[in-house]
């Protein structure tokens, strides 16, 4: 009877297949994650963050691939067209996954077809920096100082359809003045000669800027929500600033390739809401200035959706057009 049993089992798991074996032992080799944006992001710091605790709690290393450049699509491209295993994931802002789709008219992929939702990590807060040589000490200051020179301040941003571009294209058009883009290949770099005074103004997560603002190598000037932050009290809103009802925010979520197993991506899923759940990586992610999240593969889809056509009807009441 016993032989007879353990013949029963070993015929069911060799009629599974091999794909069944692969799933039963997941994930028994490192997981690559590709980063689509620069080393030092928002993004690239809260990756880094949430999967080493990742790693420690599934035994396997995690290791981060930054590939920035194209406002993101180089990096989707290469998660889109990975093997479905389980073992190539993206960690995507919601530009990529949202922005991008419709300021690109032709894409290699498709956010909603090409991709396998697994969780919502985080959202990033947003402000206005400036740098210390210049005089705006608010968005009412840089305001005025654009509707005086239509087109003559300069900002940077992480590149065309990056949310640094739309967010301050959005700002642009809510106060009725022309600023001039400059495009960078991230979000970093772009912030850093904002401090260095190469660039007098940008839109950015608070995640890439917080530690610049805290070492007073930038101003922040104002905040895009709808109150204050605890961490930056003195700070006002860009509603308080002569906007009302200005908000901007983004989000940092982890996608698999479409054809991912179900099963694999529910692992990945409930290892993300394990580890945003531990007290540390909170904190850490916190003092960034994130707000730490988690969510279900499917209420990320949904977001997803939402943040599609909510952006669809932004871009085009603004006139934003590929670049």
């Amino acid at each position: 009877m016993r032989l007879s049993r353990w013949l029963a089992v070993v015929l069911a798991v060799l009629a599974a297949g091999p794909a069944a074996l692969a799933q039963a032992t997941y994930p028994d080799r490192p997981i690559k994650m590709i980063v689509p944006l620069a080393a030092a992001s928002a993004v690239d710091v809260a990756a880094r963050i949430v999967t080493q605790k990742m790693a420690d709690n599934m035994g396997q290393q995690f290791v981060i691939l930054n590939l920035p450049g194209a406002s993101g699509l180089i990096g989707a491209e290469q998660v889109a067209h990975a093997d479905p295993d389980g073992y190539t994931i993206g960690g995507f802002n919601d530009s990529i996954m949202t922005m991008v789709p419709n300021l690109q008219a032709r894409l290699r992929w498709d956010i909603l077809k090409d991709f396998e939702p697994v969780s919502l990590v985080a959202t990033v807060e947003w402000g206005l920096i400036t740098g210390n040589q210049t005089p705006y000490k608010s968005a009412a200051d840089l305001i005025a100082a654009a509707r005086a020179a239509p087109g003559k301040i300069d900002y940077g941003t992480g590149g065309p359809g990056s949310p640094q571009h739309l967010a301050m294209a959005m700002f642009a058009s809510a106060a009725g003045v022309t600023l001039t883009h400059v495009p960078y290949k991230g979000a970093t770099q772009a912030a850093t000669d904002v401090a260095a005074g190469q660039i007098p103004v940008g839109f950015q997560g608070l995640g890439t800027v917080a530690p610049l603002v805290r070492g007073g190598q930038v101003r922040l000037i104002g905040v895009s929500t709808p109150q204050r932050l605890t961490q930056f009290p003195d700070v006002p809103t860009i509603s308080e600033s002569g906007l009302p009802g200005f908000l901007f925010n983004s989000w940092f979520a982890i996608l698999a390739p479409a054809g991912t197993p179900k099963d694999v991506v529910a692992r990945l899923n409930a290892e993300v809401r394990k580890a945003v759940a531990d007290a540390e990586v909170r904190r850490k992610l916190e003092d960034l200035g994130f707000v730490v999240r988690g969510s279900s593969p499917e209420e990320l889809g949904a977001m997803t959706r939402e943040q599609l056509a909510k952006y669809a009807r932004v871009i085009k009441e603004i006139g934003l057009g590929n670049e």
